[in-house]
Parts: structure tokens; C-alpha cells; sequence
């Protein structure tokens, strides 16, 4: 990460051989948590920007794409979602999508740093509004402690809304936690978690699908998004059960839900399903 001169703000992929720059204003935030660097600018274009140890979290103008896709085909896939875990997602913006579904009687944040909940509240009010829900909780503890206690078939949907698996969360990308969250769902229960670029991250895709079915999920299905602050502006995220299989969905209760989206609707669940031959073939 740098900023030039010309303030331009600029997160380097060595691993990819690429770059991503953002013309900022100026940097709004910065500070040192117990667990990471923690970053707001405000950008010309982008709106507000979130930052963690270099790495592009989030803006103002896309962070929809991520949110909305990470939560809903898992919540519209589950039969009946009324109890919903999410493991990370300290900016709340994954929990006030959950939210939005009349289905859900509890979500739980499980976020391992507060910092990041509370410099969201601050600099992005907008993705914390359900965090105000009586039906919500914030927890700040290590997921993967919170998992090992989590009653066994108390959870409806877990989302996994975590950074790169490198640093914190890179425990949350092995079939020992993948077993746990197994557990902790009740039957038909959903697991999904955000699982990086299929342009150059195809690899990690496939392991943690292998991760996946190993930990005993007979379902899987990865689902891709343009996200254009991160690496090379295609997402994904990877959903697994152990029943059914994960292709059909409430396309009714989708259709007609009652609150607005700007991105995600019924067409696109069937299109973000829909994987290009490369991929398929590296999945298999």
C-alpha cells in the first residue's frame, strides 16, 4: 500500500503482478488496533474508503455488490433462515443485509476486532444501521473459539465475512473450522464465505472447496460478482451443505422480497451460479 504524491491511493497484488489506485482527498482515520492497521480516505469518486493493513475493505460506491451477494442467495437457498451466525463482517454491513429478511429472529457478529465495528460506526453509518435491530448481537471474540462453544444445530445460516486468509482470518479456511460450523448447523443449515478472485485465486477456490467436502459437506456451489476495488474487480463466494443440492433456491420469496437491492435479484442468483468452463473444469 502507498500514497504518492499526487494522492493517489494504491494497493499492490504482488502475488498477481497487478495494482489497484484510488485518488484520495485525504486520509479521514488512522490508527493501530491490538490486531491491525485501520484506514478511512475519502476518495474523489469512490466515497469513503476502508482500508486494513494495506488491503482494500470496502467503499462507499460497491461495497453493495459484496454485501448483498455474500448474504442473500445463502439466505434465500435456506429453506427457513431464522437463526444466522456471521464470522466476521466488523463493518456491519453483512449484518444489516441479514437483517432485511423477516425470517431472521437472531443474528450474531462474531468479530475478533472491535476497532473495526466501532471506526465503521463512525465513518460508515449507512452498513451499521442493523446493528440498532433488537433481533441483532455484536460479539468481539475469536470466531473460531466462539464456534468450538456454539451449541451443536443452533444455527440456521453461517456467513464467514472474513479478510484474506492470511493474518486473523486465516484459520477460518481449513476443514477444522469447516467441521465445526458443520456441527454447529442444524439440517439443511448453510455455511458461505467469501473466497477470493476466480481470476487469481482459482487455486484457494479449489482448496477450500476440497477443505469443504472433506469436513463432510456433500453440497457445494461457488457463485462470482464484479467487485471492482478488489484484485482484479471478480469475486466470489462459496456456499456448502451437507443435504441438498445448492441450485434451486426461493426464487418466488426472492422475487417479491420486500426490501430493495441494487444488485442482487433472482436473474442474477441463477447467473452468479452459472460458472465459465475454466473454472468448472478447475472445480471439478
Amino acid at each position: 500500500m502507498s500514497l504518492d504524491e499526487k494522492n493517489w491511493f494504491t494497493e499492490i497484488a504482488e502475488e498477481a503482478g497487478t495494482a489497484f489506485s484510488l485518488r484520495v482527498n485525504e486520509c479521514l482515520h488512522r490508527e493501530r488496533s491490538d490486531y491491525q492497521d485501520i484506514a478511512v480516505y475519502q476518495t474523489t469518486k469512490f466515497g469513503r474508503l476502508l482500508v486494513i493493513d494495506g488491503y482494500v475493505m470496502l467503499s462507499d460506491r460497491d461495497n453493495f455488490l459484496y454485501h448483498e451477494m455474500l448474504v442473500h442467495p445463502a439466505l434465500f437457498t435456506h429453506a427457513a433462515p431464522r437463526r444466522v451466525a456471521i464470522v466476521g463482517g466488523g463493518d456491519c454491513g453483512s449484518l444489516t443485509e441479514v437483517l432485511r429478511h423477516d425470517d431472521v429472529v437472531s443474528a450474531v457478529q462474531i468479530e475478533i476486532d472491535e476497532r473495526v465495528t466501532r471506526v465503521a460506526e463512525r465513518w460508515f453509518p449507512g452498513l451499521c444501521t442493523g446493528a440498532a435491530d433488537p433481533r441483532a448481537e455484536l460479539l468481539f471474540d475469536d470466531g473460531i473459539e466462539w464456534m468450538k462453544r456454539a451449541p451443536s444445530g443452533s444455527l440456521d445460516v453461517i456467513i464467514v465475512d472474513s479478510t484474506d486468509p492470511i493474518g486473523p482470518a486465516a484459520g477460518l479456511f481449513n476443514a477444522a473450522f469447516y467441521t465445526e460450523c458443520r456441527r454447529v448447523l442444524a439440517t439443511g443449515g448453510i455455511l458461505v464465505q467469501q473466497s477470493e478472485s476466480p481470476l487469481l485465486h482459482l487455486d484457494l477456490i479449489h482448496d477450500m472447496r476440497a477443505a469443504m467436502a472433506e469436513a463432510g459437506y456433500g453440497a457445494l456451489a461457488t457463485l462470482t460478482f464484479p467487485q471492482p476495488v478488489y484484485p482484479s474487480g471478480w469475486w466470489s463466494a462459496t456456499m456448502a451443505r451437507t443435504g441438498a443440492n445448492l441450485n434451486g433456491f426461493r426464487e418466488t420469496a426472492a422475487e417479491r422480497r420486500k426490501f430493495k437491492t441494487r444488485y442482487y435479484s433472482a436473474a442474477v442468483h441463477h447467473a452468479s451460479l452459472a460458472l465459465p468452463p475454466f473454472m468448472q473444469e478447475a472445480l471439478d
